[in-house]
């Protein structure tokens, strides 16, 4: 389903003065309109669809125009800033890599690069002990379908190269990684797509009822598939399109029948991961250790970076310069993201997730309570979590409520992406771990205030 458009006729809306948001101007700031519509000229429809702020700086938990308006971000730029917008050990960091007169090196070795895969490794479960760097989360997908096929051919043959994921699931907009996602009209452009890609439930407890682990037996079996055609079931540690988890026990039984089966279980932690849920990995909360972890996003809070982490014997599958990625490891990335994760765990920022993640429940209990005829469900952990909006009275997805909701919220300086997840219907609320109670609190008299006036102006 298409996501719907922001308007850009600037509109008077009531001045805004808290700690955490101001705003001074009308919305979008008229200012702003010829970047904007230079972006509208000069790119792709597709990448017109978020709040039309133009950015000019972003610290912590705030972002500015240069037009006198600040937003509290309730995004984190879709779950990059973990450790806050520009934090000084990360900003610093790519100043003295800069400095130091390396941007780039390809593939040959670097400093930067073995500090960075050094200590990725060691907040990594034991025995995921090789990391190989990429840029984006679909680019690391990628990596990970094709170790995965590779591997299981080695174990089984040429039958056993069956990727197994979920609906709903998203993996990223590459062939490969849209095959695995589990939005069939996202892969329609693919035409020919590869019979080796099976979609099972995911057991979110809303949209799937049924949350054993039996279904996914017998929804293999409905595909004809064994554990003797999988090479991988690769899933989001939760779903990134409505914050769903697993229940436990069906994730534990999911990690016996892939031990079982010789399938490598594969957690796509690239919203998930350094400490967004509460846990440094999102996979800890099953009580599970995957065969391969890809990450992403909030690796650095900053600049493109990806990784894929597993054990030898299954990243040490392809010969010297086989493997390999242009910007593989890329210097200023690396210093980013290295400075990123000591900050992280410096600070506690895990720890702050999950402190501040239980603030966070309460406020979304509360809307849940005043709003409920247009929420059908809120999931999540920590700091993160999606708002389902739907019609009165169904789970049907709306759309355009949870869109007017955040352009409203937009218009008070509370910023969130687009909506997303099943029917783009779903506010996600995903802010810097940096955040605290009083932001918290103060985001959502605003989030209330959307709420309302959403429901009013389009008659819910």
């Amino acid at each position: 389903m298409a996501g719907l458009t922001f308007d850009l006729t600037p509109r008077s809306v009531p001045p805004v003065q808290t700690p955490y948001r101001r705003i001074v101007t009308q919305i979008p700031a008229p200012e702003s309109l010829a970047v904007l519509e230079d972006l509208r000229r000069y790119e792709p429809v597709a990448m017109t669809g978020q709040p039309p702020i133009v950015w000019d700086r972003a610290v912590d938990c705030q972002v500015y125009d240069a037009y006198g308006n600040m937003w509290l971000d309730l995004s984190s730029g879709v779950l990059v800033a973990n450790s806050g917008h520009c934090s000084p050990e990360v900003q610093q960091a790519i100043v003295d890599q800069a400095n130091a007169q390396l941007l780039h090196n390809y593939c040959f070795p670097s400093r930067q690069r073995a500090e960075l895969t050094k200590l990725l490794v060691s907040v990594a479960p034991p025995g995921l002990d090789k990391v190989f760097l990429l840029t984006t989360g679909a680019e690391a997908n990628e990596n990970a379908i094709k170790l995965a096929r590779t591997w299981g051919q080695l174990q089984g043959g040429k039958r056993k190269i069956g990727i197994v994921s979920f609906e709903r699931a998203f993996h990223g907009r590459t062939m490969g990684a849209q095959q695995a996602g589990g939005s069939p009209s996202q892969k329609e452009w693919i035409v020919n797509l590869d019979p080796g890609f099976h979609q099972v439930p995911f057991p979110d407890g809303y949209r799937t009822e049924d949350t054993s682990f039996d279904l996914f037996l017998r929804s293999l079996k409905a595909k004809g598939l064994e554990g003797a055609d999988v090479a991988a079931v690769i899933m989001e540690t939760f779903q990134g399109g409505g914050a769903d988890f697993a229940p436990v026990e069906y994730m534990q039984a999911l990690r016996r029948w892939c031990d079982d089966n010789g399938v490598l279980l594969i957690c796509d932690e690239v919203q998930a991961g350094f400490g967004r849920s509460g846990k440094f990995w999102s996979f800890e909360h099953y009580g599970i250790v995957p065969d391969m972890i890809i990450c992403g996003k909030g690796i650095s809070s900053s600049l493109p970076l990806s990784a894929v982490i597993s054990r030898h014997e299954i990243m040490d599958l392809y010969p010297p310069g086989s493997m390999t990625s242009t910007h593989t490891g890329n210097p200023v990335a690396c210093a980013a993201a290295t400075a990123n994760i000591r900050r992280l765990l410096k600070l506690d920022l895990v720890g702050n997730a999950a402190k501040r993640g239980e603030h966070l429940a309460g406020l979304l209990q509360g809307l849940q309570a005043q709003f409920g005829k247009v929420i059908g469900a809120i999931h999540g952990k920590g700091l993160v979590a999606g708002i389902q909006v739907v019609h009165q009275g169904s789970k049907e997805p709306d759309s355009e409520l949870a869109h007017a909701i955040v352009e409203r919220a937009f218009r008070k300086g509370l910023l969130f992406f687009a909506p997303v997840g099943f029917g783009n219907a779903t506010v996600k609320v995903a802010p810097p771990l940096t955040i605290t109670d009083d932001m918290l609190d103060d985001g959502f008299v605003a989030l209330r205030e959307a709420f309302a006036e959403a429901i009013t102006d389009l008659g819910r």
